[in-house]
Formats: structure tokens, C-alpha cells, sequence
């Protein structure tokens, strides 16, 4: 399969690791648009541009455009109009995650754009158990803690972390904003028994999902709102921290009132390795399940 891939530039760094670990996709990389136009475009089965329209009209020989899902946080139409379609080509918008799609269907102007839920591939090599760590769940000997904060109000960080201190557990924070070394956070979760992720919206969550990749369930305080982020201004609009999830992660509450509750199950479904976090992104969000979700959707298979 060949692709054309162009404007790159501000694609993001874990989409873009992903799409260049995908080993059964030819990749033109193309930065300025003036190069479509001396290249033989009916050899290639698609053309992606991540980041930003193209006017479709202009390049017939294309058999497939493919766009997103970076133009914006919500639809603009200076944006989605260069992509509307009239001729023969195909064209799709990819959204990260379910919640993502319904919130942009919602716009008039995206109504007539066909849109599909497309998460990017987890290094699952990189971000691995070690040796200590079962197969099937975290290995009780694994003694390290570790809070991750993303934008929510830090009350809510200080109650969790109050919470902890009280019951003499040890743990690390890691905090987004502030900034921390990606070594450090894959070297904590390799010796990690557990997470506990303070975080707002996520269109795919890449730490959430390499901390399971790493076999480290995981305890969530949930959103429901995009206005729970932390200063923001957005409208209430339903989101979610972990829009891929399943039972085999780890647990989820929404309210402080049943942390200690929600927290106590989770402990004992540690120490019964009821969790598989794994498991979990392998089969869902592993590079090769989303290369051939990607090939799918190119093939017109989706």
C-alpha cells in the first residue's frame, strides 16, 4: 500500500511514532503541496494530511483523501468547506475516539463528512512489562505508586495525595503541565503496582494507555465534561478521560465521595490479579491492530 502524507510538520509526536511504525504502509512524506503536483498520484491509493485541508478539487487523480484529526478542537468551517466533496474521490475525517466523532457530528458543517474513530498505535515495545511483572496481572512484590495530573482543579490532586500520605503509601506525581522525562515515567511504570490518574478529556489518552500497555492497572477519577478541565472555558459538553477501557484496566469512580470505596476495591482486585491491562491494548490499540484498522479504512473495508 502507498501513501502520500502530507504537512506534517505539526502532526502529533505519538501519532506520528505510530504512523512510521506501521510496517505495511509505503509513506511518501510531503511538506509543501506544490510537490503533488509533479508526482504520478494514480500510483498511490491514498493521500492523508493529518494537520490540514486541501482542496479536493484540485488533485482528481487522488482516489482517497484522508484528514484529521488535527485541524482543530472542534469543527471550523474556513477548514472542513476545502474538504467537502462533490467528485468521485473518497474522502474521510478521522476522529480519535467515539465521544470526539459524536461531538463533531453535532456540528451542521461536519454533518456531511464521513467520520471515523481511529486511534494511533501504543508502542507496545517500548512500553512493556519487565520480567517482574505476571502475565496476567501486576505482581504483588511491585511496590511503587504513582499519581499522573492533567489539567483538573489541584484540590482534587491534594485530597487524593492527602489521602495517601494518611495511609503511609509513597507514590510519585506526575503532572503534564509542569512538565516530566518520559524515561522516568516508562522506569516508574515498569516497577509500578498501581496508578491513580487525575486527568480531564482525552481524545486517545496516550500516557493512560502506555501505563496499561506497561501491565499497571490503573484507578481513574473520571470526567464527564469537557468544563472540568482546569481553567478552561469550554461549554458542557460530555467527554471522557478514557475513551478506550474495558473491565481488565482497572477501576473507575467520578466523584471524591467513592474514592475510598472505588480505591478499596481496586486493591483487593490487585492482590486477586483481577486486572490485565495488557491484554487490554494489545488487542485494541497495539501498532499492528491500528496499522490494519488504518488499511482497512483505505481499502474501503471500514
Amino acid at each position: 500500500m502507498k501513501i502520500i502524507c502530507i504537512f506534517v510538520k505539526h502532526f502529533h509526536h505519538k501519532n506520528f511514532n505510530a504512523f512510521r511504525l506501521y510496517k505495511n504502509i509505503d509513506v511518501l512524506y510531503v511538506e509543501d503541496i506544490n510537490q503533488m503536483y509533479h508526482l504520478p498520484l494514480k500510483e498511490f491509493d491514498a493521500l492523508y494530511s493529518p494537520c490540514y485541508p486541501i482542496d479536493v478539487s484540485l488533485f482528481p487523480d487522488i482516489k482517497h483523501f484522508i484528514f484529521g484529526p488535527h485541524f482543530s478542537v472542534f469543527p471550523e468551517e474556513h477548514l472542513i468547506k476545502p474538504i467537502l466533496n462533490d467528485s468521485k474521490c473518497k474522502v474521510s475525517y478521522l476522529n480519535l475516539s467515539k465521544w470526539v466523532k459524536d461531538c463533531w457530528k453535532a456540528y451542521p458543517i461536519f454533518k456531511n463528512v464521513e467520520s471515523h474513530t481511529f486511534p494511533f498505535g501504543v508502542d507496545t515495545t517500548r512500553f512493556c512489562k519487565n520480567g517482574a511483572n505476571g502475565a496476567n496481572g501486576a505482581n504483588s512484590l511491585k511496590s511503587e505508586v504513582f499519581v499522573y495530573f492533567k489539567r483538573r482543579n489541584p484540590t482534587e490532586l491534594h485530597m487524593v495525595l492527602q489521602f495517601l500520605q494518611i495511609h503511609n503509601i509513597p507514590f510519585n506525581v506526575f503532572d503534564y503541565v509542569k512538565r516530566y522525562s518520559e524515561d522516568d515515567y516508562l522506569k516508574c511504570l515498569q516497577n509500578a503496582k498501581y496508578g491513580i490518574w487525575i486527568d480531564a478529556h482525552e481524545s486517545q489518552g496516550f500516557a493512560l494507555q502506555e501505563a496499561l500497555s506497561c501491565n499497571v492497572p490503573l484507578l481513574v477519577w473520571n470526567v464527564t465534561s469537557m468544563k472540568q478541565e482546569h481553567d478552561s472555558i469550554y461549554d458542557d459538553v460530555f467527554a471522557t478521560t478514557i475513551p478506550y477501557w474495558d473491565e481488565r484496566c482497572g477501576e473507575v469512580f467520578y466523584n471524591y465521595d467513592d474514592f475510598i470505596t472505588t480505591f478499596n476495591r481496586f486493591l483487593m482486585g490487585i492482590d486477586c490479579n483481577q486486572y490485565r491491562p495488557r491484554e487490554f491494548v494489545l488487542e485494541t490499540l497495539s501498532i499492528d491492530v491500528c496499522e490494519k484498522h488504518f488499511m482497512n479504512l483505505v481499502n474501503n473495508k471500514l
